[in-house]
C-alpha cells in the first residue's frame, strides 16, 4: 500500500501535503509546532486533524507491517498465488487482511485437522462437488477404517462435514458477507443474571461490613435495572449504552450477547456453497449450519463486541477530550484579588488569599458550616471580612465538594456587607490529590496540604488552564465511564488536548510553574524543572536566554520557543511570532513604515487589514515566506500575545444563592455547562446539584451529538422541568416549549 496516496485520499488532501506531514512527524516535530509554524507544508491543517493524521499513519504502517508478515508466511508455505497476493496487497483493513490469512494461519489441532489426519479430506472434496447422482452414504463407505477411528459411514460423513465447515469458515468472502449482515441486522442484548452479593459470598467479616457491601450491591443492581431485558440494533446503539452493558457484564449483573438473523446467515452460506438439493448438497448445508453456529458466529460476535467497544471507547475519549478542552479554555477571571475556600465540616474550611498573579498573601481556617456553631461562625465572619478589607478581595472562589452548599450560603449572606465582592463555585476535583503531591510540595513548600488545596481553588478561578494542568486530567471529572476506557489511549488523547490548549494560550515565563511548562511542546518534565531552576537563579529576560538552560538543545528550542512569552528587551519575545520569523516581522513593519515601538505599546490597530490591502500574496513573495505564516505574523503584531480566551463569554460571578427548594417547574435560569455526555449536558444553575438537560431537550430539533449544541463552560439559558429533592435530581430544558414534554 502506498500510504501517502491512501491517506491523502482519506483526508481529502494532495499526496504532496500528505508526504510533507508524514516527513514533519517522522522528524520528531510536535503537533502544536507543526500546526502553528508549518502551515505551508500542512495545507493549514489544524492540530486535531494532524493528530488524526498521525494516528491513521501509525495504523496504516502497522497494517503494512502485518501485510508483509502475512505475505512472507503464505509464500513460505508455497501457497501464494498472484490473485491472493493482489487481494492481500489491496486489503484496507486489518479485519480483511486477517480474513484472507485465516486459511493459511498455523492452527492448533481442530476437528477438521483430525479428520484430515484420518484421510477424510478426499471425501469432503467429493461432497463439495455435490453431484446429484452421488449417494453420500455410499461415498462415505469407502472411508470406513476402524483402525483410524472411523467406525461407520456416518462417522466418515461427520468428519468430512467438519472439514467442509472449517473451509467455509475460512472463506474470506463468506466472512465478509456475514460481517456485513450482522452489522446490518444484529442486535446487542443484555439480560439480568442471578448475581449473589459479595456479602453472601463472604465467609468472614463483621455484620456492619457485610451490610454495607450488601447495600452497595443493591444500589449497583439498581443502576443496571434498565438493562435487565434490553436489546437494540447494533447499527444504532449509543456509545454510552455499550459502555453501560459492558460494565454490568464485568461486574456480574448482566449477561450480554449479540442476536442475529441466523436463518439469513445460513441461507447466505447455502447460496454461496450449495448447488442443488441432492444428498451431497444436504451434507454441505449441514456443514454450513455447523460452520455458522460453531465457528463463524462466535468469532464474529467477539469481533463485533470488540468493534462496538472500540467505537464506544473512541467516542467516550473524544467527548472527554472535547470537554477537557472547553474546561481548560474557560476564560480566566483576571485582575481579582481572590479568596479561595476549600469547604469542610469537622476540620473547618480552609482559606487562602492570592493576589492578581496567584501569589499567596494569607491563609487561615474557619468553622462556619456546622449547625449551631455560632461562635465559630462569628469568628469566621471577622476573619473573612478582615481578609476582604485588608487585601481588597474582589472575588471569592468556593470549591464544590463537601460542605460547599453551607459555605455558599454563608458567603452569600456575608457579601451583603460587601457590594463589590462576588463569588463563584469552582470544580475542586483533583485538588486534594494535587495538594499532597510532590509537585505541590515543590511549588508551595511553606504551606500545609490543607492550605495548598485552598490556594489551588483560588487560582482555578483566576486562570483555569494554568491551575488545572497540574491535575491528572482523568481526575477532573468531565468524562463518562473513564475507568472502563483504554487507559493508554485516554491518557494520550488528554495529554494532546492539554498540550494544544497550552500552545493556543501561550505561557507567561515570569510566573509559569514547572507543571505548566511540562505541557509545552518540546518540553518534558526534566526540561521544565531545569527552566524553573534556571529562572530562579538567573532570571529570564529573553527567549534566546532559554538556550542556556541545561539540556535545552536546538530542537527543543525550535519546538517550544513560539509558545513561551518572555517580557524583556525584545518585543517579539512576548508574542506568538517564532524566533525564526523575527527578521520577517521586522521587514514587514519596515515595509509598512511602522516602528517596533507600536508593538510594544499594545499592538497595531488594523494591521492585518493593511497587510491584506497591500496584497498579502505579493508581500509574502517579497519577504520569502508563505501566505499563512505572513498572516499569522500580522495577527500577532496587531494584538501581541493575544489570549484567545478573551473572546469567550465570562463565567458567572454570583451574589446570591438558590437551593433546590427554591426551584419550581417553568423557572428560567442562567447556568454554566459543567459536563457533556452522550445523553445530555449537566448545567450548574447556582444550587449545589447540577441539573441535567437531556439530549431530547437541548434544542428544538433532533440532536444526535450533544457536543454539537453545547460545550463545557458555555453560558446557557435553561428552564426547570422537574425537581426531585429526595433523589437530588434536577431536570432542565434549553427549549421552553419542551418543559412539559
Amino acid at each position: 500500500m502506498d500510504i501517502n496516496a491512501f491517506i491523502a485520499a482519506e483526508f481529502g488532501i494532495s499526496e504532496k501535503i500528505a508526504s510533507q506531514i508524514t516527513e514533519l512527524i517522522d522528524e520528531g516535530n510536535t503537533i502544536p509546532f507543526i500546526a502553528r509554524y508549518r502551515k505551508e507544508q500542512t495545507g493549514e491543517m489544524d492540530d486535531q486533524g494532524l493528530r488524526a493524521f498521525g494516528e491513521r499513519l501509525e495504523y496504516l504502517r502497522g497494517l503494512n507491517k502485518r501485510r508483509d508478515t502475512i505475505l512472507a508466511s503464505i509464500e513460505e508455505q508455497g501457497k501464494l498465488t498472484p490473485e491472493l497476493r493482489t487481494k492481500i496487497e489491496e486489503a484496507a483493513t486489518l479485519a480483511t487482511l486477517e480474513d484472507l490469512y485465516l486459511p493459511y494461519r498455523p492452527k492448533r489441532r481442530t476437528r477438521a485437522s483430525i479428520a484430515k489426519e484420518k484421510g477424510l479430506e478426499p471425501l469432503a472434496e467429493q461432497l463439495m462437488l455435490q453431484q446429484p447422482q452421488d449417494d453420500p452414504m455410499q461415498l462415505a463407505g469407502a472411508y470406513v477404517n476402524a483402525e483410524l477411528g472411523v467406525e461407520t459411514a456416518e462417522d466418515a460423513l461427520q468428519m468430512a462435514r467438519d472439514i467442509i465447515a472449517e473451509n467455509i469458515s475460512d472463506n474470506a468472502d463468506a466472512r465478509s458477507d456475514l460481517r456485513a449482515l450482522i452489522r446490518r441486522t444484529g442486535e446487542i442484548s443484555s439480560k439480568k443474571t442471578e448475581k449473589k452479593s459479595t456479602a453472601d459470598r463472604k465467609k468472614k467479616g463483621n455484620d456492619a461490613e457485610e451490610e454495607d457491601i450488601e447495600t452497595n450491591t443493591r444500589r449497583t443492581a439498581d443502576i443496571y435495572a434498565q438493562y435487565e431485558d434490553y436489546h437494540e440494533r447494533v447499527a444504532t446503539v449509543a456509545n454510552h449504552r455499550i459502555l453501560a452493558v459492558n460494565r454490568g457484564e464485568k461486574e456480574g449483573f448482566l449477561k450480554v450477547s449479540v442476536l442475529c438473523d441466523e436463518e439469513g446467515a445460513v441461507a447466505l452460506l447455502c447460496k454461496r456453497f450449495m448447488r442443488g438439493n441432492g444428498g451431497c448438497a444436504q451434507q454441505v448445508r449441514a456443514a454450513a449450519e455447523d460452520a455458522w453456529e460453531r465457528l463463524i458466529f462466535p468469532s464474529l460476535e467477539r469481533e463485533l463486541r470488540t468493534e462496538l467497544t472500540d467505537r464506544a471507547n473512541d467516542g467516550a475519549i473524544r467527548v472527554f477530550g472535547e470537554n477537557l478542552h472547553q474546561l481548560l479554555m474557560q476564560p480566566p477571571i483576571a485582575g481579582h484579588v481572590t479568596l479561595g475556600i476549600d469547604p469542610g465540616y469537622q476540620h473547618g474550611c480552609k482559606l487562602a488569599v492570592v493576589d492578581e498573579t496567584g501569589k499567596v498573601l494569607d491563609t487561615g481556617i474557619a468553622y462556619f458550616t456546622l449547625p449551631g456553631n455560632e461562635k465559630g461562625k462569628e469568628r469566621a465572619r471577622q476573619m473573612i471580612s478582615g481578609f476582604i478589607r485588608r487585601y481588597h478581595v474582589t472575588a471569592i472562589s468556593i470549591g464544590n465538594g463537601t460542605a460547599s452548599r453551607e459555605s455558599e450560603q454563608f458567603v452569600a449572606d456575608l457579601l451583603t456587607q460587601f457590594p463589590g465582592v462576588a463569588y463563584m463555585i469552582v470544580n475542586e476535583a483533583g485538588a486534594s490529590v494535587w495538594s499532597a503531591s510532590e509537585d505541590a510540595t515543590k511549588e508551595l513548600p511553606d504551606y500545609t496540604v490543607l492550605e495548598r488545596g485552598a490556594i489551588s481553588i483560588a487560582r482555578r478561578m483566576q486562570d483555569p488552564l494554568a491551575e488545572l494542568v497540574k491535575i491528572d486530567p482523568k481526575a477532573i471529572g468531565v468524562g463518562q465511564y473513564q475507568h472502563d476506557l483504554k487507559q493508554a489511549e485516554l491518557e494520550k488523547t488528554l495529554a494532546g488536548v492539554v498540550e494544544d490548549c497550552v500552545a493556543s494560550v501561550g505561557v507567561d515565563m515570569s510566573t509559569a510553574s514547572a507543571a505548566l511548562l511540562t505541557h509545552v511542546a518540546g518540553i518534558g518534565r526534566t526540561l521544565a524543572d531545569n527552566i524553573v531552576a534556571y529562572r530562579q537563579e538567573n532570571g529570564l529576560t529573553s527567549r534566546a536566554q532559554l538556550k542556556k538552560v541545561p539540556k535545552l538543545g536546538p530542537k527543543a528550542f525550535e519546538q517550544c520557543a513560539g509558545f513561551l512569552r518572555v517580557r524583556g528587551s525584545e518585543p517579539l519575545d512576548a508574542t506568538a511570532v517564532h524566533p525564526e520569523s523575527y527578521a520577517t516581522a521586522r521587514a514587514l513593519l519596515s515595509r509598512l513604515n511602522i516602528p517596533m515601538e507600536a508593538v510594544m505599546a499594545g499592538g497595531i490597530k488594523g494591521f492585518k487589514s493593511k497587510v491584506e490591502d497591500m496584497g498579502v500574496e505579493r508581500l509574502a513573495e517579497e519577504l520569502g515566506v508563505g501566505v499563512p505564516t505572513l498572516r499569522d505574523i500580522a495577527s500577532e503584531l496587531e494584538k501581541p500575545g493575544r489570549d484567545p480566551r478573551e473572546d469567550l463569554p465570562q463565567p458567572i460571578l454570583r451574589h446570591d444563592v438558590l437551593s433546590m427548594e427554591d426551584l419550581t417547574p417553568g423557572m428560567k435560569l442562567k447556568g454554566t455547562v459543567r459536563n457533556v455526555t452522550d445523553f445530555g449536558a449537566f448545567v450548574d444553575i447556582g444550587v449545589h446539584q447540577d441539573g441535567l438537560v437531556h439530549i431530547s431537550r437541548l434544542a428544538d430539533r433532533f440532536v444526535r451529538n450533544p457536543g454539537d449544541v453545547v460545550k463545557v463552560g458555555d453560558l446557557v439559558d435553561v428552564w426547570v422541568v422537574s425537581v426531585d429533592v429526595k433523589r437530588h435530581r434536577i431536570a432542565l430544558s434549553m427549549v421552553e416549549s419542551k418543559i412539559n414534554n
